[in-house]
């Protein structure tokens, strides 16, 4: 408990009482699934989303170095995401890259929602690129993971797209015609979808995700309801952020309503900085958790 108690005996006798009330306390909430702690507000915190794994897997992804678009590098960890998820395989994206996909059934297999995010890193020397690339892909493969097929709700289709930086030192005015070369092709591929929703910077440490500028708002309430309910919303305050053109961008041209968590501005944006010591667990959490509650409620 904390408290000084040397100097009386029937102190150390309450404490010690106090100590066995909140043991037991916590074995309930543990047998009820909630875990051990809670949110602002009392909300206990979810214990579905396993947070060590994702921090894991950015753990696996720095251990390529750079891993530009086009990069043997890239490729090699390609090989390893479609291994990961669920009936994984590749999508071509001209000219020689892929995004890679993988599927969790749903009720209905033409009734399906999108999870993204990238996988390349820019092409800067040095850069790895933890929460820029890394640690949503993490997220999302641990989503794959987590979530089973089921009799209700969409199928789900997890992308982690080829390609959004753009190649070499393309200036940032012509990103949106260079860069976001994977979620293009998907964007095409799977126009039909009801929903998409895309994780960019989810991992530094902090993590505070207003809604993103275009964002859909109607999905984007469904999502903080969402995290609200597993003891995260104070993570998505309600908010509005940047517009940023971004993996889910080609997704709403397509009329596809679409939301992109990303906690902008990002001091290490395309700094050597963006390495592991900027990733959080708590905010790997925050997301998945929110995430995937959002995934059973749709």
């Amino acid at each position: 408990m904390g408290w000084e108690t040397s100097f009386k005996r029937h102190l150390r006798e309450d404490a010690a009482v106090l100590r066995v009330a909140a043991a037991a306390c916590l074995c309930v909430l543990v047998a009820a699934g909630c875990g051990g702690s809670s949110a602002a507000g009392g909300v206990p915190v979810a214990n579905r989303f396993d947070a060590p794994a994702a921090y894991s897997w950015v753990k696996r992804q720095l251990a390529y170095g750079p891993r530009p678009a086009g990069s043997p590098q890239l490729r090699k960890l390609a090989a390893v995401l479609k291994d990961a998820l669920p009936g994984g395989r590749y999508e071509t994206v001209p000219p020689g890259l892929r995004n890679v996909v993988g599927t969790v059934p749903g009720r209905d297999p033409r009734s399906y929602v999108v999870v993204g995010a990238h996988y390349d890193t820019k092409d800067v020397p040095g850069f790895v690129g933890a929460n820029d690339g890394a640690a949503p892909t993490a997220v999302v493969v641990q989503l794959a993971r987590t979530l089973k097929p089921r009799t209700f709700g969409p199928t789900v289709r997890f992308i982690l797209f080829d390609g959004e930086e753009s190649p070499g030192n393309t200036p940032d005015s012509r990103f949106l015609q260079k860069g976001l070369r994977g979620s293009k092709v998907a964007a095409r591929a799977y126009g039909g979808a009801d929903a998409m929703v895309l994780l960019d910077f989810v991992g530094q440490r902090n993590l505070t995700l207003p809604r993103e500028g275009f964002s859909d708002s109607g999905l984007w309430r469904k999502l903080r309801a969402a995290a609200h309910s597993v003891g995260y919303g104070s993570v998505f305050p309600g908010t509005a952020g940047e517009s940023i053109y971004d993996d889910h961008y080609p997704f709403l041209q397509r009329g596809v309503p679409s939301i992109d968590l990303i906690d902008w501005p990002y001091a290490c944006y395309h700094v050597t900085c963006d390495d592991l010591s900027q990733i959080s667990q708590r905010s790997l959490d925050a997301t998945g958790e929110s995430v995937l509650q959002l995934l059973r409620t749709l």
